[in-house]
Parts: C-alpha cells; structure tokens; sequence
C-alpha cells in the first residue's frame, strides 16, 4: 500500500509543479490552441491557450511510476510497463496531432486515417505483447476471453479476433475521451474519478488474488500483477488531478489530443488487465455519453438530409448553446460521472460478496 500511496502523492505533486512551468514555456513560443469556428462563441476567447498538457500528465506517471519502484526496490512488472508503454504510445500520437494543429495553424491535425493507423500500430503492438509473455503460472497481462467483472468462459477470442477486439476498445475509449476534453476541467475531471475507481479494483483484486495462495479463496482473481497496476492507476489520477488546478476554468492549459489519447487509451489497457472491459462502459458511462452523442448525430444529420438532434454535438456543447454557463455544465456531468462510477463499483463489489 505505501508503494500505491507514494506513487500518487509524487505524481500529483510534479503535476502540480510541472503544468505552470510548462505554461510558460509553450507560451513564450506561442504554441497555442486553434478553436472550431462552427463551436460556441464564448469560447474564441480561449484561442491561443497553450495545448499539449498531456506532456504533463504523461511525464508525472511515468517519473512518478519509476521513482515508486527505485525507492522501494521493486522491479517493474510487465504489466506495468506494458501500459506505460501504451500511454506514451498514443500520448506520441496525439502530441503528432497537436503539433500538426500549431505548426499549420488550424484547429485540425492529422486526417482521420493517419491517426486511426497509428492507433491501430500503438493498440496492435500492445495487445499482441500482453497476450503473450506467461508468468510461472501460464497468466498473460491480457486476456483472450472477453470480460465484465471476470473473465467470461464462454467468450473466449481467437488470437487474432482478441487482438482485434482490444484495439478496437484503445481506439474507442481513446477518441471517446478526446471527445470529451471540449469544456475547461471536464475530461481531467471526469478521468480522475475513473482512474481512482480502477485504483480500487486493482487493490481489491490484489488482496483477493489467485497467486496469493495462502489467503486466495474460491472467488480469487486470475489477473497479473493488480499490485503495479494500482501503482499506475493512482498514478495516473494523481496527475489528472494536479493538471485540473490550471486546466479549470479559466483553463491556463489544454491538455490536447496529448493528453486525451493517453488517458482514454490507459483506460482501455486498464480495463483489458482487470479483465473488467464491460465494466469500464459502467464506470466511463460519461465518455461513453459524449461519444454517443456525436454518433447519434452524425447518423440522424445523414438519415434526414440535414436535420439534427441536438443544437451542438458532443452533447457537453448541446447544453452550452441551451444557455447553461460552462462551469455548470462541468460540475453537472462531473456528478454524472461520479454516480456512474459508484454504480460500477457497487457492481463489482456485490459480484464477489454474492458470489454470482
């Protein structure tokens, strides 16, 4: 436990220290964000805030996560360095699209298939590295079964479909948070929550853990390494949670496709580990929400030849151009993602009390 308490205490706290320093450097360079013509009016005045703050988020865990094991002597696991390697993979592929976005001055950056093949290089790699490499009791990082709360026996993949599957849920959940990060704090918000959640999935799954044979019990978990992971998962929310005090409104900083990719896609890696891929949907309802709506939007715009289902999509901006302040929309679907985040946790606290 003090590793996991450590590990968030120091990744806040660069967090904290690290985004003003990191204000000041992109903004004597002016590497500012480009803002959607079509999007709200009020927020032009945002045009020029500095972006790639994910830089931040991104350099918090992973200094965090190694100075953790260094002081405590522990090696890194696999699993561990798997996921780090999937949040600096796509944290690179968004930093590409920012830097697209500031060098060619426009609020697009790479065309939707550049970053689809790179999201499928980055999650490819990732998914088939932790579908192999058995520790001494034949359990990879990942799955082939797909998951809820367990694994599902009956869901068992081909090793070609579940790789398939895992970078489908990286490219979602990785868009679906880039989706997201559209109002001041709400994605840093709304990640921290998810990430604490999966803090405690990773703690409850260590002390009920199948390789501890002197307590595991019938309804242990067959998982690897839940202890690390929960390094990394604090680590993670710690920095989400340092960045919010600058990225609040008024954001100081955007935390850029550099951030959201990262996060959305650590999320996806996560839930692929702890074998709790469904369950993610449940505790990330609030990105599930936002992409849901763009989905819903684009299909009903072509269904009807122009007209629309909400004023704006994602469904945060619907609510803007309704005439709610920003703030209130923030702190609203915060809430939102809070309820949902308790729900799935109940969930998964229920299935092993009842053992159903």
């Amino acid at each position: 436990m003090i590793n996991i308490l450590t590990s968030g205490a120091l990744s806040l706290l660069l967090s904290l220290i690290g985004t003003p320093l990191l204000i000041k450097f992109l903004t004597r360079r002016q590497y500012g964000q480009f803002i959607r013509e079509d999007g709200p009016t009020s927020h032009h005045v945002k045009r020029g805030t500095p972006t790639m703050g994910g830089l931040v988020i991104i350099g918090s865990v992973v200094l965090a996560y190694f100075i953790t094991h260094l002081v405590r002597w522990q090696p890194p696991t696999m699993s561990g360095l798997l996921l780090l390697f999937l949040a600096v993979g796509m944290g690179f592929l968004g930093f590409l699209d920012d830097w697209s976005k500031i060098s060619k001055e426009r609020s697009l950056g790479l065309t939707p298939r550049g970053k689809l093949i790179g999201q499928a290089v980055i999650g490819g790699a990732f998914a088939v590295a932790a579908l192999s490499f058995p520790n001494h009791r034949g359990v990879t990082p990942a799955s082939p079964a797909v998951s809820f709360l367990r694994d599902i026996p009956w869901l068992v993949l081909p090793f070609i479909v579940a790789v398939v599957f895992i970078i489908f849920l990286i490219a979602a959940w990785s868009n679906a948070v880039n989706l997201t990060d559209g109002l001041d704090g709400l994605a840093a918000g709304s990640a921290t929550l998810v990430f604490a959640a999966y803090t405690i999935v990773n703690i409850w799954q260590f002390n009920q853990w199948c390789a501890r044979t002197s307590t595991a019990g019938p309804r242990c978990y067959e998982v690897r390494d839940p202890n690390d992971l929960a390094v990394l998962a604090i680590a993670f929310a710690g920095a989400c949670f340092g960045f919010l005090w600058w990225n609040a409104k008024p954001a100081k900083i955007f935390m850029g496709d550099t951030g959201s990719m990262a996060i959305g896609a650590t999320l996806a890696g996560l839930s692929v580990m702890t074998r709790t891929e469904l369950l993610l949907v449940i505790l990330g309802f609030l990105f599930v929400m936002e992409v849901g709506s763009v989905t819903l939007q684009v299909a009903y715009f072509k269904a009807t030849k122009g007209k629309r289902i909400f004023r704006m999509s994602p469904i945060h901006h619907h609510f803007e151009l309704k005439g709610w302040d920003e703030v209130t929309v923030v702190i609203r679907f915060w809430i939102i993602c809070g309820l949902f985040v308790a729900a799935g946790m109940g969930i998964f606290y229920a299935e092993w009390v009842t053992g159903s």
